[in-house]
């Protein structure tokens, strides 16, 4: 049985080749930010969000591929009122949300879905809450010197596993869904599929 990931993601392909998943990666196409735009004016919780995303990405890349498991993935970051925290558009408004960020705690929730037949079959949503130290201006200003454009697509504006590490005082939670994918709970599910061995 084939797997599928709808996805073009780097950190989750590199997650799931390093755990020895075999594995396909194809685009999901869909209209992510319509989708998105939608159901948070719907006042649709960020936990909720992600699944959804993850859920519309597996669903419509497994109608093409009905006879294999289709994994979608989507992962979202909320300050801790809720209010969702977007990719910066510009190094400015990056810079900006840094000095937000500091001092302050935020979730961060990835889901993956499994569907086949174009149907789901498996989901799991993880959340980690990420403590951001007190960071200096000539901190940030270092960190944006180092890391911008590369962080230009990621929410937040880190990558823990590279120089973003340096952002936090404290981590509670699991590392794979901070870096996008619920990785053990989908590794025990693909291997009740065969995709993997027991």
């Amino acid at each position: 049985m084939r797997l599928i990931l709808a996805s073009q993601s780097a950190s989750r392909r590199a997650m799931l080749a390093a755990a020895g998943v075999p594995h396909e990666a194809m685009a999901a196409a869909v209209d992510e930010e319509s989708m998105k735009a939608g159901l948070r004016a719907e006042g649709v919780s960020p936990r909720n969000l992600a699944d959804a995303l993850a859920e519309l990405k597996a669903t419509k890349l497994s109608h093409r591929h009905p006879t294999d498991l289709v994994l979608g993935c989507d992962s979202t970051v909320a300050f801790e009122d809720g209010t969702m925290i977007d990719k910066a558009a510009s190094r400015e408004e990056q810079r900006d949300l840094l000095r937000r960020l500091s001092g302050t705690r935020h979730k961060l929730h990835s889901a993956a879905v499994i569907c086949e037949g174009g149907v789901p079959v498996w989901r799991h949503v993880d959340s980690a809450t990420l403590h951001v130290r007190a960071l200096s201006d000539a901190f940030i200003d270092g960190y944006m010197e180092a890391e911008w454009p590369a962080i230009g697509h990621c929410v937040g504006g880190y990558r823990i596993e590279g120089l973003g590490a340096q952002l936090f005082a404290r981590i509670e939670g699991s590392q794979f869904t901070i870096l996008g994918l619920p990785l053990l709970p989908l590794l025990d599910y693909l291997r009740t599929r065969g995709v993997i061995e027991s």
